[in-house]
């Protein structure tokens, strides 16, 4: 009995997804009960009821109304919206709508229906609320991605992939005989096939069986088709690299700049390839000296709609894994070709500079050219230099460096964000185990690059957009970043008040300078790193967009992204652009499609951003998987509805302790305070305390690591 009616809840949940998109298809169309039924053969009696069940709820809901005498129609006054689906480990789900001023639509886990993390869906506003609206999806426009790496559970007559990703929603109904070899058990690569109205999981089948033992090439590509990242490239795109030549054209070199004589060199990370950017050094006179930022020109050899540019554009970016790089373009490109290696000449798209040593800019120019880099310096090898070391080049490195100081003092007076970078990496052994962990942070070396990028960034910028206000609107890709939200300054502002900070955050023209202010005073401390990252994320992400509104975190007006085009699809398309505009042509490259393409790209980057992300955590649980049981010092790094954070201080890695694991008391998170709290003994946990713990599990599947903590 409870099975049939659990059957029948399924038919009826069935039956209110297909009507929905029956009338979501036909807006200004009205259909009877009887039409309905025939138009969806719908002839057992039982099931004919059913149906006019469903309608009745959906005239309730405000999904339809009645037009009288069992005539229904969809609602002119139900709100539709498009977007893409974020799923959450618990089943519910988010939908960030496409239009930007609209808030994200929670979405409960019966009406997700046959969505898929990632999806662009349809989304009807259900429920509208004073702080969030609630709806329900009513057509999958886009399945964004359909191939899923994870475990293979093997029963008699059937089998199921389990994705590691635990947010796509669904498992993987596999058919016995679209198993190609897999045993359970095993980890495979599976593509969605098909997914019927009435199955509660879509079908599959396996493309590869990836092993039966985790590695650390498994997990990366789990890592990566798990976001809907393309790891391999297409043997279209493999043949038409291929074709590229290593040497260059004569007729192509006369018509560029030639730069092949001025003093160039590249600075760049000891473990870099792809060496996408150049300093050129030229003394005019006393007073003037020409610096010219020469950018690797992609756009030479990656043409508009080639095999090579539409799969840069489905990848949108290098994806840069704590042990590997997923190139956005084929080896002999993003490594040979285009990347500007030492004692070679390149084809390359420059923005020079004439300017005195206070970093004053009295003359720009932009345009192809063709240079020969004399050094590769590491960071390190510049850095060396800047601290006083004899090296080549340094008498030009020194006065780079003073510029670039000065630049970047500039920047934070006009209310730049002072933001000190520090990245996680690991140094592997032979077989590819994490040997060290290590934080790299900034030094002037990197900042000298950074300033000089920046120029360029920001003069390009400024130069298409002084071009688009005489010659109508250009289409052109900007880099902005948008004022912070007043209530995350708050949430940051509360968080800071348990170090006994504040920071006033009333006007946002000086939030910056404030933050800034009390991150320069607080440097050196033990709390330091901790605010500052909470200063990061009380601040708006950055996006692509065609529509310019400037960059707040940089402090500029004008921004874009020319000087990575090896690795990022934006700074190709502005390449492009930008060449185009120089040429005075009367075309407008990309009119109508820019806008999408930079929604593309800005969520590609995101993705990225998880996977690499994903990958240091995957790194950081194998890097002490020999550690369970040993104690150690830390802070409290997060706090969140589920539990603590952890980073221990002696390996740098970040576990988690769940709320009902810590000794004591029963404890819960309050969100007014932000903290963790006993109910009986008031003792709180904050973020920033002072903790020891111990390392009791780790897995290197969920990518986590499960702590305890020791009672004081």
């Amino acid at each position: 009995m409870a099975k049939k009616k659990k059957q029948g809840k399924k038919l009826k949940k069935s039956l209110a997804h297909i009507l929905r998109k029956v009338f979501s298809e036909h807006p200004e169309s009205s259909f009877t009960h009887k039409q309905v039924c025939t138009l969806l053969d719908i002839k057992e009696k039982g099931h004919r009821k059913l149906t006019f069940t469903v309608l009745e709820d959906l005239v309730r809901s405000n999904f339809l109304v009645s037009r009288g005498h069992g005539v229904y129609q969809l609602n002119a006054s139900s709100a539709f919206i498009e977007g893409f689906l974020q799923l959450t480990t618990r089943g519910s789900g988010f939908v960030i709508p496409d239009n930007e001023d609209q808030k994200d639509i929670f979405i409960p886990p019966h009406a997700i229906h046959q969505s898929l993390d990632g999806d662009r869906v349809r989304v009807q506003i259900t429920k509208k609320g004073k702080n969030r609206n609630e709806g329900e999806i009513v057509e999958v426009i886009d399945r964004e991605r359909s191939q899923f790496v994870g475990v293979i559970e093997v029963h008699e007559k059937y089998a199921f992939l389990i994705p590691d990703n635990s947010r796509v929603g669904t498992d993987v109904f596999i058919p016995k005989e679209k198993l190609k070899g897999a045993k359970n058990k095993d980890k495979v690569l599976v593509q969605i096939t098909s997914w019927p109205k009435s199955a509660e999981s879509p079908y599959g089948e396996v493309l590869e069986v990836l092993g039966s033992t985790s590695t650390n090439d498994i997990e990366m590509i789990s890592i990566l088709v798990n976001q809907g990242i393309v790891y391999t490239f297409p043997e279209e795109v493999m043949s038409e690299a291929e074709q590229v030549e290593n040497v260059l054209d004569q007729s192509e070199i006369k018509k560029r700049k030639d730069l092949r004589s001025i003093t160039t060199f590249t600075i760049d990370p000891e473990d870099a390839k792809d060496f996408d950017d150049a300093l050129s050094f030229e003394r005019i006179d006393d007073n003037k000296i020409r610096i010219g930022v020469h950018i690797a020109d992609v756009s030479h050899y990656v043409t508009m709609g080639s095999a090579m540019d539409k799969e840069a554009l489905k990848r949108s970016n290098s994806v840069y894994l704590a042990d590997r790089v997923v190139p956005m373009l084929p080896e002999q490109l993003s490594n040979i070709a285009c990347s500007l290696r030492p004692n070679e000449d390149k084809y390359t798209f420059s923005a020079m500079f004439d300017m005195d040593e206070n970093g004053k800019v009295s003359n720009r120019w932009f345009g192809k050219t063709v240079i020969h880099s004399d050094r590769r310096f590491t960071y390190e090898d510049a850095q060396e230099i800047i601290e006083g070391k004899d090296g080549d080049y340094k008498a030009e490195i020194l006065v780079l460096d003073k510029i670039a100081k000065i630049l970047r003092k500039n920047r934070l007076e006009k209310g730049a964000m002072n933001i000190e970078s520090e990245e996680v990496r690991f140094r592997f052994d032979e077989t590819g185990h994490p040997s060290e962990l290590m934080i790299k942070r900034s030094k002037d070396a990197h900042k000298l690059i950074e300033e000089f990028m920046l120029l360029a960034n920001r003069e390009v910028a400024g130069y298409i957009t002084r071009r688009s206000s005489k010659q109508n609107n250009i289409p052109f890709v900007y880099r902005c970043h948008d004022d912070p939200d007043p209530e995350k300054l708050g949430m940051f502002n509360l968080f800071i008040n348990k170090f006994g900070y504040s920071v006033d955050v009333t006007d946002p023209k000086n939030v910056s300078k404030n933050i800034n202010r009390l991150l320069g005073e607080i440097k050196g401390s033990a709390e330091y790193s901790i605010i500052q990252n909470m200063a990061i994320r009380s601040m708006s992400k950055a996006s692509y967009e065609t529509d310019n509104i400037g960059h707040y975190g940089l402090s500029f007006d004008n921004y874009t992204h020319f000087t990575s085009p090896i690795r990022r699809y934006a700074d190709l398309l502005v390449h492009r652009i930008l060449f185009n505009e120089l040429n005075q042509s009367d075309k407008r490259l990309y009119k109508d499609g820019l806008s999408d393409i930079c929604k593309k790209i800005s969520r590609m980057e995101r993705k990225a951003i998880e996977a690499e992300r994903e990958s240091t955590k995957y790194f950081q649980a194998l890097f002490v998987i020999d550690q369970i049981g040993h104690e150690f010092g830390g802070f409290v790094s997060g706090i969140a509805e589920f539990g603590i954070f952890v980073k221990m201080q002696e390996n740098q890695c970040e576990g988690m302790i769940p709320l009902n694991q810590i000794p004591g008391d029963r404890f819960y998170f309050d969100a007014d305070k932000f903290a963790v709290i006993g109910s009986k003994t008031k003792k709180e946990y904050n973020i920033g305390d002072q903790v020891r713990v111990r390392i009791y599990e780790v897995s290197t599947r969920k990518r986590q690591i499960d702590l305890e903590i020791l009672e004081d």
